[in-house]
């Protein structure tokens, strides 16, 4: 643990109990195929219908999102950064 990084708490998570996801997807899929076949009128556009799909695409962001990684601590970067910038300092001195 670093001096100025505080811990996250404990994540909620809340298990539906009467909530049956299947259904509800085969229910989505119903609706979806009645409005191809025309039986019902299209569907206005809502932003919600396309958020996520670009992270649901792609397997390599959907295991980020499931692992809940970061790219890369910031901290790390710029250590890296700096030990990157004492080596050049060091080779334009004639030290190395």
């Amino acid at each position: 643990m670093g001096m100025f990084t505080m811990r996250k708490p404990r994540g909620f998570n809340h298990p539906y109990i009467y909530v049956d996801e299947r259904k509800e997807k085969l229910a989505k899929m119903e609706e979806k195929a009645k409005r191809d076949l025309g039986l019902l009128p299209e569907k206005e556009f809502s932003p919600e219908d396309i958020r996520g799909k670009f992270v649901e695409g792609t397997t390599h962001l959907k295991r980020r999102k499931k692992s809940g990684r970061k790219p890369a601590h910031p901290g790390l970067l710029l250590g890296i950064v700096a030990v990157l910038l004492v080596l050049w300092y060091a080779i334009i001195k004639g030290l190395i």
